[in-house]
């Protein structure tokens, strides 16, 4: 019994991280399933994420969580992460089948009988899509991390808080605004990118409605899409239609046009 008690007593206790690692996924795993738990653990693994907070937004196709991240050199100086968790049990192949049959980088990575791969294609996508609006210096999260069906992203937030989108806010300066956000888009257009969904729902609003950000790339194809030029003139009749609507603006969807492609 001395043996034994000597024994125990050497024992190392876990460590703090590996303990608080093993309590947030018991968490977690009350709320994904066993594929996504297993995507989930790289980002803990990597020091990507330290915690999973709050849902902040629920769509389509994908749920929107904010965390905390960890102590991985790829979120230094980011003040709190978005991991994005796509539904593979809700996925639309044929809306995403769109926006991916054309598309060179992708359009071979996908098979019509298998969600599960459409849903980790289409998070690729996106994070490949935000890595090219990064080097086009367009407003928009910081991509940092992709695996499986969970894309991790920076959160764009105002006043501490996820920044409102377009149309919850007055913004400061339409014309203003309107130029910028058409700005954006022909930064990505000179990098052969098009959003293909611009939209009052898909531009957040920093700076007291002064500074547009880009979200939900999802959808973005390269100029050698069929569809590329189809997409790029809806996103400019989409955004000038929205302001000519909400705020009066002036700007003809033809003037858009040739700021954005001359």
């Amino acid at each position: 019994m001395e043996f034994m008690a000597r024994r125990l007593g050497k024992r190392k206790s876990p460590s703090r991280d590996k303990y608080m690692l093993k309590e947030q996924r018991k968490v977690d795993s009350g709320i994904f399933d066993e594929r996504t738990m297993k995507y989930l653990s790289k980002f803990y693994n990597k020091g990507v994420v330290e915690k999973l907070e709050s849902i902040i937004a629920r769509g389509k196709e994908a749920d929107i969580y904010l965390a905390v991240p960890g102590n991985s050199d790829l979120v230094k100086d980011i003040g709190m992460l978005v991991l994005k968790f796509f539904r593979i049990e809700t996925t639309s192949f044929f809306t995403m089948a769109d926006y991916i049959t054309g598309d060179p980088r992708f359009s071979k990575k996908i098979s019509r009988k298998k969600k599960v791969g459409i849903a980790q294609v289409w998070c690729q996508k996106e994070f490949g899509n935000l890595e090219i609006a990064a080097k086009a210096g367009v407003n928009a999260p910081k991509p940092i991390m992709s695996h499986g069906s969970i894309l991790a992203m920076e959160l764009i937030e105002e006043d501490g808080a996820p920044a409102p989108q377009l149309r919850d806010v007055d913004v400061y300066d339409p014309d203003r605004m309107l130029a910028d956000i058409l700005d954006n888009i022909r930064k990505l257009y000179l990098r052969e990118l098009v959003h293909a969904d611009v939209s009052e729902y898909n531009i957040l609003v920093k700076d007291e409605g002064r500074i547009p950000y880009f979200i939900d790339f999802g959808q973005a194809v390269t100029l050698e899409h069929p569809n590329a030029s189809t997409f790029l003139k809806r996103d400019i009749r989409n955004i000038v239609s929205y302001f000519a609507k909400r705020y009066k603006t002036k700007m003809s969807y033809e003037e858009a046009i040739k700021t954005v492609i001359s």
